[in-house]
């Protein structure tokens, strides 16, 4: 089972300390069925582009990674595949039995929202032993979010390559690669349409951690604080930076977009949903929300008392209103163009009508 005060261990900030813009992919159709062995010697993998190299979790502010990691997607009407590889002199991992905490271990993680609403997401982790575990997230842990570890997904395969040895302190190692390959019925629901259409976008963000060790008696061994004898915390790079060190962040993951087009054969556009900047103006004022409660112990019934002043009040572009009590509230906002009018709560869901 997994630990909930493990998680806690980092800083699971409400909003971000760093400004980001999350990163934009366009996803290309495979060609043939795909081979998941951890080579990605198909065609369309050497066709796919690949993402930007992975950054530190904080985003320019953050130290330079050590290793270079990047990864690539490609998808059919049954899977998402995502192909990465991980640059690293020491190959190294532990953890055999699934669904046991994996980031005490180096890890390579994947986290998709299909829905982009922050709610009923998926976390996805990998070691080089390709041990697996996966789980469900109902929503985030700074909204009181619960992780359901029994939840699988049915059909995933993944398979990984090593460059070198494994869990061989005496030599030097390359890098190793991860395929995946993630059954698209698995995230099909009520919001989200299986098969995926042309155009949808989805969130997602991949993520590595890296623990810095040393060589001793013939094995690896943390890095330790001397003060505290616990293990020095991990480096955390990852594609689409959080701006904070907290992964449970949706709305600040990356877009991926489906083409038609076969990879290789043709370039497809990312188009920015224009829909993002109400969901962005109503998350400005959810952050405001959880800054206010922290404060008065509950929430305010008007935008007004979220600011000091006038002054250091926002230039909202959408008119949002709020409605609510001391213990729940619903934000509203509507883009004239489309008509649509999104919805943001105390559970920090946001929708659509």
């Amino acid at each position: 089972m997994v630990s909930i005060a493990f998680y806690f261990a980092t800083p699971l900030s409400a909003q971000p300390v760093e400004s980001v813009s999350p990163k934009q992919y366009v996803c290309y159709r495979t060609a043939s069925p795909m081979i998941i062995d951890g080579k990605a010697s198909e065609n369309c993998w050497k066709k796919a582009e690949w993402t930007t190299d992975f950054v530190d979790i904080i985003g320019v502010k953050g130290a330079t990674p050590r290793f270079k990691t990047r990864a690539k997607m490609v998808w059919d009407d049954d899977f998402l595949y995502v192909f990465a590889v991980l640059c690293e002199p020491h190959i190294w991992a532990n953890v055999k039995n699934r669904d046991e905490t994996m980031f005490v271990d180096n890890d390579f993680e994947v986290f998709i929202d299909p829905d982009g609403d922050t709610h009923h997401y998926y976390e996805y982790e990998m070691n080089a032993l390709n041990t697996q575990w996966d789980l469900l997230l109902t929503r985030p842990y700074r909204d009181g979010g619960i992780p359901v570890t029994s939840w699988n997904f049915d059909g995933m395969k993944s398979a990984v390559q090593i460059d070198g040895s494994i869990n061989k302190p005496d030599d030097i190692d390359r890098k190793w690669s991860v395929e995946i390959a993630f059954p698209m019925k698995s995230m099909g629901d009520s919001t989200v349409r299986i098969p995926v259409r042309v155009g949808d976008q989805w969130r997602i963000n991949f993520s590595r951690v890296e623990w810095q060790t040393f060589i001793e008696n013939g094995r690896y061994v943390k890095f330790k604080n001397p003060k505290t004898g616990k293990p020095l915390p991990e480096d955390n790079w990852v594609w689409s930076p959080q701006g904070v060190v907290n992964m449970h962040c949706p709305e600040t993951w990356g877009f991926l977009q489906f083409s038609d087009l076969v990879a290789g054969e043709g370039t497809t556009t990312f188009v920015v949903n224009p829909e993002e900047a109400v969901k962005d103006e109503l998350r400005k004022l959810y952050f405001a929300q959880q800054k206010y409660r922290s404060t008065h112990n509950q929430y305010a019934n008007k935008i007004g008392d979220l600011y000091e002043s006038e002054v250091s009040r926002p230039q909202f572009k959408f008119n949002p209103s709020l409605k609510g009590s001391p213990t729940a509230y619903e934000l509203s906002a509507k883009r004239s163009i489309s008509g649509k009018v999104w919805h943001l709560n105390e559970t920090g869901r946001v929708w659509a009508e």
